[in-house]
């Protein structure tokens, strides 16, 4: 789901990327999609800017990258950490990708099938469906993979956003519907949901109002 161009020469200040033309790309930095134009069965090359601040690197529309952001002085200090997805919404307007997670210690998740994988989804044409989360969860006896506070989503990213929604509403299943907040902007097509109160290990969705 990314495309990654080193940059191995002393003083670079640009590279050439070779882009596959059956997706879109948007870059990770900016988040701001990559205008190239070719046969969709083809490739196209690009020079980009790779100095000594920047490493060309571009996520796939069509789909979602869970990030943790925190810098830490080790991975394992990270292991609490919460989450921000980022959507890169494909020419259809849709997205998907999963995460999986276990204790990262030991190796429970195959002695007692303690993991959960969390499927996210994203549909923004007919189906409406800012985000969805589908948890699977490794076996009954899973202790880890069932604490969901320990698997925080923090924020929600979503690039190539056409068109800013009336509103947005959380939906649990056997709750009341919530409405969120969300940032838009339309210069950059993007779309932010802070903190919204969710977890990775839980099933939810967010329905889209027009």
């Amino acid at each position: 789901d990314f495309v990654v161009k080193p940059v191995t020469s002393p003083g670079a200040t640009a590279s050439e990327v070779l882009f596959p033309l059956s997706d879109i790309w948007y870059d990770v930095d900016t988040m701001q999609r990559i205008e190239i134009s070719g046969n969709t069965n083809s490739a196209a090359s690009m020079i980009v800017d790779s100095d000594i601040d920047k490493i060309p690197v571009y996520q796939r529309g069509g789909s979602i990258i869970p990030r943790k952001l925190r810098l830490r002085r080790s991975s394992r200090l990270m292991v609490n950490d919460p989450y921000t997805l980022y959507v890169a919404l494909d020419n259809n307007m849709m997205a998907e990708g999963s995460l999986y997670m276990d204790d990262e210690t030991t190796f429970d998740h195959q002695k007692l099938g303690d993991y959960g994988i969390a499927k996210f989804s994203s549909d923004w044409s007919s189906a409406s469906v800012a985000m969805s989360n589908s948890v699977d969860i490794g076996s009954d006896e899973a202790v880890h993979a069932k604490r969901i506070d320990n698997r925080i989503v923090e924020r929600i990213i979503f690039m190539g956003v056409s068109n800013e929604p009336r509103g947005i509403e959380l939906i649990f299943p056997g709750k009341p519907n919530a409405s969120m907040e969300f940032q838009y902007d339309p210069f950059s097509k993007i779309l932010v949901i802070r903190k919204p109160g969710v977890s990775a290990l839980e099933n939810w969705s967010m329905k889209l109002v027009h």
